[in-house]
């Protein structure tokens, strides 16, 4: 037991480290956060919504200038699970996005289709055994993934204004994909869950490239359970996202992309036997975005879904 649970943290360290040799990160155009999924055995289908802001267009060293935009980015993801077999997990996300941007010039929106993701898990164990009269269970899930680029991508806004980061789409134009492992240990009913994401950029047909982005999320919980009838598990942890900066035309690095950020999370999760809801508030505590011309706000995540 205590073998595999040294493994089981060395992969994800080693994962960790790998996306680290990147170079600081741009923004990018989405998100990879994860969480505690749902309770289900077999399938479920959910929405999830998002609500995330930016300060872009921000003097070099920071200071707000008449260009100075304040964007929005809202999304409802319709999103599910579905266990195949013991072994596998397929996850997928198709999220419509809201965009809107507003500054002393103009204000903007763009809403429609974002990219379509895919990702698929292998369960490299699942162990339960009795530590002190007590239960412990952990499980690792490795896998990849696919990102298709159906959101629209316009590069004439890229065009319109160089020195500005190129976050305001609803999508990357490129086929991009994904390293992911997930790591969950209980202990009866307090436990910890860890996601690491690695998303590997292609170059998409206007020769921009989006750097590589890394996720990483870890977070304790504690389930409370109601006459076996409805589980409540609070949940506290940290994210940090990491990423390479843009490149233009193959060789070129943007300047105003590639940063990183660190948010404190706090949530809740709850599961009753026909449904299943949670949220999250996401504070930024560090980053560095942009070179210092973009400066992330807080987020919400909400979700909901139905186990069937």
């Amino acid at each position: 037991m205590k073998k595999k649970i040294w493994i089981s943290l060395c992969l994800l360290f080693l994962t960790t480290a790998t996306a680290f040799a990147c170079d600081i990160c741009g923004c990018g155009v989405g998100s990879y956060y994860l969480g505690i999924l749902p309770e289900y055995n077999k399938r479920f289908i959910g929405l999830r919504y998002q609500h995330k802001s930016l300060t872009t267009h921000l003097g070099p060293f920071g200071e707000r200038t008449p260009l100075t935009s304040e964007e929005t980015y809202q999304s409802m993801e319709v999103w599910g699970g579905w266990n195949v077999g013991s072994r596998f997990r397929i996850l997928a996300f198709v999220p419509y996005n809201f965009n809107r941007r507003e500054s002393q010039a103009e204000t903007g929106s763009k809403n429609g289709l974002g990219d379509v993701a895919v990702m698929a898990y292998y369960k490299l164990f699942d162990q339960s055994a009795t530590v002190a009269g007590r239960l412990l269970i952990q499980s690792l899930w490795i896998g990849g993934g696919v990102k298709a680029p159906t959101g629209k991508y316009e590069p004439s806004e890229r065009l319109a204004v160089v020195e500005s980061p190129n976050n305001f789409q609803l999508g990357t134009a490129s086929t991009d994909f994904t390293l992911n492992a997930a790591y969950d240990i209980r202990y009866n009913d307090l436990g910890m869950n860890a996601n690491v994401n690695y998303k590997m950029n292609t170059e998409n047909k206007y020769d921009y490239r989006y750097g590589n982005k890394f996720t990483g999320n870890v977070l304790v919980y504690y389930k409370f359970r109601v006459a076996d009838a409805l589980t409540i598990a609070p949940n506290a942890g940290v994210l940090y996202e990491r990423a390479a900066k843009d490149v233009e035309n193959k060789k070129y690095d943007v300047a105003v992309s590639g940063g990183y950020s660190l948010s404190a999370v706090a949530g809740v999760e709850v599961a009753a036997k026909k449904i299943s809801f949670g949220a999250n508030y996401q504070n930024v505590r560090a980053q560095d975005l942009a070179g210092g011309r973009v400066n992330a706000g807080n987020r919400v995540m909400v979700h909901v879904s139905l186990p069937f």
